[in-house]
């Protein structure tokens, strides 16, 4: 049976944007983005529950944009894909913040935001001309959730929305129940489920990438010993390897080991490698079976902490979620606790301490960043010191090293020094490392001149009437030095 919610995928465009902008002359437009990725989202997860996925679907998710946002470009296959991988409901971040400013200020945005999703979900759910009983399920599950936040928010009740219920046309089975994902003949990932219509190529294309093979023991070792200087650092990473592989055999061998903590704290400057000798931990360690998978999450303290109370928490959880089995490296970790005692980092830290001895035997934490304010942030909390037992200082590079570093660099990228270069660089390296100051980059201050040379040497090859191959891979002395009119 038809619904009346139907829409063209024009007139449903016009009512986002009708609704959308409401929200913002209240909410604030910064929020164009968000609200954008959060309604497709919903959208992904409705049009799994819907009774099938055609081309209908693909119009209405790309109908879905804010005024003065870019239009998606959703094509049938990647929605597929899209919509065997989306997941669960989850309020959006800027919500939270909506309702702590309507209890504060008796208002009520965060319920008529609610009556907005309803509405915009159900013409969404009938771009195929139906909306199951599943897809209303969902709908209603949406505004629970997020009326349930108002109530512990203490926002005064509102006029109630709309029931997706009413609005149901027939009882037909998911999409999903009906084109379950096939686990991926490699043992990786679930392969978005098939699509009605699509052709061989979309097919081909949906289907899960096999995962790249991993470096072996002995190339992830070439890697380490390759790195420029940080000797002391090497010798750590070998004789922590070495403690790992030995209480393993201990272990299979029925002889009693002590507790172990594969947590470390990196401290040092940056641009000493800190990062890239955590990813080869992470490599490391499930060569030799201490990680599951062994892959690196990256994280400062914006990628933990939230602006609102509770949902710190539940952004540090996905955070930790996503890095089981690897390394979850936080860097410049002192930010955490550089707040008083209602900052939200401290939330970030006590999830962070639980998750370490919870997940102890499958996740590595390896907090990193200058050295006194690191020790400071140690101190901040007693569970800290009890979780870190290996420090690493990652010293500056001398000049030596940071000339080495740079030929490293012309190297990998196909360049050459002449003569008169080579003695520039090793002259311009040493002066670096003499007077060097508390903003001394190492690592990354070679990047950035290499990245420059780069720039004039192309300008100074350009200029060239009949550049020889020689002369595209040359780096000369002129190009070491900014000229006044760089």
């Amino acid at each position: 049976m038809p619904t009346q919610w139907k829409r063209s995928p024009e007139e449903l465009h016009k009512t986002y944007v009708a609704n959308t902008e409401a929200f913002y002359r209240v909410a604030g437009r910064e929020l164009a983005g968000q609200m954008d990725k959060f309604c497709t989202d919903c959208a992904l997860q409705l049009f799994a529950r819907g009774a099938r996925l055609g081309e209908e679907h693909v119009a209405a998710a790309n109908a879905l944009y804010s005024r003065g946002q870019k239009q998606p470009d959703w094509l049938l296959w990647a929605l597929s894909t899209a919509v065997g991988e989306s997941g669960d409901f989850l309020p959006p971040l800027f919500f939270w913040t909506l309702t702590e400013r309507d209890a504060r200020h008796g208002t009520e945005h965060s319920r008529v935001f609610i009556r907005m999703l309803t509405n915009i979900l159900l013409y969404v759910a009938a771009a195929d001309d139906d909306v199951t009983y599943a897809e209303a399920e969902y709908i209603t599950e949406c505004g629970e959730k997020l009326s349930a936040l108002c109530d512990s928010a203490g926002v005064k009740p509102g006029k109630p929305g709309l029931r997706a219920a009413d609005f149901v046309t027939s009882a037909e089975e998911s999409f999903l129940t009906k084109n379950p994902p096939r686990a991926a003949a490699s043992g990786g990932d679930a392969k978005a489920p098939g699509t009605a219509g699509a052709d061989t190529a979309a097919d081909t294309a949906s289907e899960a990438e096999p995962e790249p093979e991993k470096p072996s023991l002995d190339e992830l070792m070439a890697q380490l010993d390759d790195l420029v200087g940080l000797t002391a650092v090497k010798k750590d990473v070998k004789s922590t390897m070495n403690l790992i592989k030995v209480r393993k055999l201990r272990e299979e061998h029925g002889l009693p080991v002590a507790p172990m903590s594969m947590h470390m704290v990196f401290t040092g400057n940056p641009g000493t490698g800190k990062t890239t000798v955590a990813r080869l931990i992470g490599g490391l360690y499930n060569a030799i079976g201490a990680l599951t998978k062994g892959q690196l999450v990256e994280v400062d303290r914006s990628g933990l902490v939230a602006g609102y109370v509770g949902q710190t928490a539940i952004k540090t959880q996905e955070v930790i979620t996503s890095a089981l089995g690897g390394v979850l490296f936080i860097d410049e970790a002192y930010s955490l606790a550089s707040g008083g005692e209602n900052d939200f980092g401290r939330e970030a830290i006590e999830t962070l301490l639980k998750a370490m001895e919870d997940h102890r035997d499958d996740l590595v934490v390896i907090v990193a960043g200058y050295t006194e304010p690191m020790e400071r942030f140690l101190d901040s909390n007693p569970g800290l010191e009890s979780r870190f037992n290996k420090y690493i200082e990652f010293p500056d590079y001398n000049g030596d090293e940071l000339n080495a570093i740079f030929h490293s660099q012309c190297r990998k990228n196909g360049y050459e020094l002449d003569e008169e270069a080579e003695a520039a660089a090793k002259e311009f390296f040493a002066e670096l490392y003499e007077n060097r100051d508390e903003n001394f980059g190492n690592g990354r201050d070679v990047r950035n001149r290499f990245e420059d040379m780069v720039v004039r040497q192309a300008n100074r090859v350009a200029a060239m009437e009949a550049p020889s191959k020689e002369d595209l891979v040359t780096f000369t002395k002129a190009d070491f030095f900014p000229t006044e009119e760089d």
